[in-house]
This record gives C-alpha cells, sequence and structure tokens, in this order.
C-alpha cells in the first residue's frame, strides 16, 4: 500500500511538472499513476499541501505548490505582464466592517489566497465563491488601511486622491 506522505509528494510533483488547471485534471494524473483516491481525498491533499491556483504570465489559472519557482515571482510578474482584460478584479466596497470583492468568474479564490496570504495582519479572513471574496478585517484597522493594502495585493486596483477606482 502507498503511504499518504508518498501520495503527497507525488501530487507536489505532478502540480510542479504539469500545472494543471483543474482537479479533475490532476486526479486523472494521479490515476495515470495508479493512485486510487477520490476527488473529496485530493480535495483535503491539495489544502494540506497548501496548493493553490495562481495566474501564470498569460492570465490562465493553474494549480502551484507555495514554493514552485513559477510562483516565487508571481505576484511581480503579474503585476507588470497582464492586460487589465486578463486581471480578475471588478470591484470592491464595504458593508458595514465586512469588504466584498465583486470578480470575473472563477478568479475569487485567487483574490482571496492573495488577501489571507499578504495582509493577515490586516484581515483575519477572506473566504470566496466563484465571482465574490468575503472578508472581514481585523480589529481596530481602518477602511484606509484596508484599501492601501488591497491596492498593493490586488491586480486591477489602484487609489487616486484617496478614492478606491478600478482601472479601465
Amino acid at each position: 500500500m502507498i503511504t499518504k506522505n508518498r501520495r503527497l509528494a507525488i501530487i507536489q510533483e505532478l502540480v510542479n511538472t504539469h500545472s494543471p488547471d483543474s482537479q479533475g485534471k490532476l486526479l486523472k494524473l494521479l490515476h495515470e499513476k495508479g493512485f486510487a483516491i477520490t476527488q473529496t481525498t485530493l480535495s483535503r491533499d491539495i489544502k494540506e499541501l497548501k496548493i493553490s491556483k495562481m495566474p501564470d504570465e498569460k492570465g490562465n489559472y493553474s494549480y502551484m505548490t507555495p514554493n514552485h519557482e513559477k510562483n516565487s515571482n508571481w505576484y511581480l510578474a503579474r503585476e507588470k505582464a497582464l492586460p487589465f482584460s486578463y486581471r480578475g478584479f471588478i470591484s470592491f466596497e464595504f458593508s458595514y466592517q465586512f469588504g466584498i470583492i465583486k470578480t470575473r468568474h472563477g478568479y475569487a479564490s485567487g483574490i482571496a489566497m492573495d488577501i489571507n496570504n499578504h495582509a493577515s495582519s490586516i484581515i483575519a479572513g477572506a473566504i470566496a465563491g466563484e465571482d465574490t471574496v468575503f472578508f472581514i478585517p481585523r480589529e481596530g484597522i481602518s477602511r484606509q488601511e484596508i484599501v492601501d493594502t488591497l491596492v498593493k495585493i490586488i491586480p486591477g486596483m489602484k487609489k487616486e486622491n484617496g478614492e478606491l477606482e478600478t482601472k479601465k
């Protein structure tokens, strides 16, 4: 029987070499390697390995491991390489103390992951649907601090004269 640690290592290897864009494709690769696991098990493994969908230089999202070389400079590369049409951000607003970000379909989880990975001192947590990110700021954080942080993290957002706007 193949151990869980071996399965996790194979998943990382497959993600790093094939950059699959869906769990279904990754599951198929695993089945081809002789692993008979379910989608549910794969989802748990992906979460445990902290694998997430990240944009490439063309704006296509695929699974990447946190320490993969493609992922090391993704933050800078996506900002300068992608035209706005490839970026997922659409709009942002506050509702009471909460934040809501609208995205293009399929981009919300990547943006939520960016917020969770790069703004944890400002935002307690972000969760995503297909095209919406909902987040809760930490206590005592001003709206301006949140906006200043999000502008640095999310491609497609900019701030002029203290006002948040979308790039056209």
